[in-house]
């Protein structure tokens, strides 16, 4: 069995999951040696049997929403069933484009070690939540997955999606820390193999959309905007009057992206009639076709 990189994704997010997949054969000296699969919420039942219910995040009950733009976020836990426990796997977000070779990551030593991941900026990082958003894989020492029934553990309260997806549940020493070049956070360097639109609000392909997702509550009582946001969306729902997707910060990062883009169409991995679709849909930016020259 090849080793394999898994994208998943959602309606939502599929322009940007096949932008992915395209990146990572064009990035690589070495793409007859893997498969890239994209993995679809669509194609994974229990997630949609949960929609509007309750489940546990951060210590709080919160609503499960299927039509969410991250719906795709337990799926990350999908790969090691789908390699029948076997082999190497790198499992990746749909706003993450190849800037290298992947197959560096894919055929490293791992030393012993289940999981290869960065581990989370910022006051989580310090905290032992890492970055499952990009995790490279020993299928066999990951039997413990079982993705269907770790998700409904959620809405028995017995999981905490926090614990979960920041992968603070796995037994101590079975991760090693990724360099950040292989998650990049919104920063295309010469160095940077992965590269991470990690912030939903500057994602290139959405800028003038409209809001289509919702923020992650906070119970504390700063800063104010959380208690603002949580009244607008009792008042007017999760997404009327929630503003409007920004530019990327990085014009590179928008340009590498469309760049991407055009050559994709050029080598007829993606077509024209699938752009207009999902620009009609609300998942792609109104321009996007006048920015690829098509």
């Amino acid at each position: 069995m090849k080793p394999c990189v898994f994208i998943h994704t959602n309606h939502k997010q599929m322009v940007g999951a096949l932008v992915a997949q395209y990146s990572l054969a064009r990035n690589s000296q070495n793409a007859d040696k893997f498969e890239v699969r994209i993995i679809d919420t669509k194609d994974h039942a229990f997630l949609r049997a949960r929609d509007g219910e309750y489940y546990l995040r951060d210590g709080a009950r919160r609503l499960w929403l299927y039509d969410d733009l991250q719906s795709f976020t337990p799926l990350r836990f999908m790969p090691p069933e789908l390699m029948g426990y076997q082999g190497r796997a790198v499992i990746m977000d749909p706003d993450i484009f190849a800037a290298g070779d992947v197959w560096e990551l894919l055929s490293r030593d791992m030393g012993g070690a289940a999981i290869h991941c960065r581990a989370r900026s910022g006051s989580k990082g310090r905290r032992g939540v890492m970055a499952s958003s990009v995790m490279l894989l020993d299928c066999a020492k990951l039997t413990h997955w079982d993705c269907a029934k770790q998700f409904d553990e959620m809405f028995a309260f017995e999981r905490d999606y926090m614990d979960w997806i920041g992968l603070r549940l796995e037994p101590k020493g079975s991760i090693v820390p990724l360099e950040p070049e292989w998650n990049d956070f919104d920063r295309l360097t010469p160095e940077t193999k992965l590269l991470h639109n990690t912030k939903r609000k500057t994602q290139p392909w959405k800028t003038g959309l409209k809001i289509d997702y919702r923020p992650a509550d906070t119970f504390q009582l700063f800063p104010p905007r959380h208690w603002l946001r949580r009244g607008r969306r009792a008042l007017f729902g999760d997404y009327k009057f929630a503003g409007t997707y920004d530019p990327h910060p990085d014009p590179r990062q928008e340009a590498f992206f469309f760049g991407l883009v055009r050559e994709a169409l050029e080598d007829g991995e993606i077509t024209e009639a699938l752009l207009k679709d999902e620009i009609n849909q609300g998942h792609l930016r109104t321009d996007a076709l006048e920015l690829v020259g098509a």
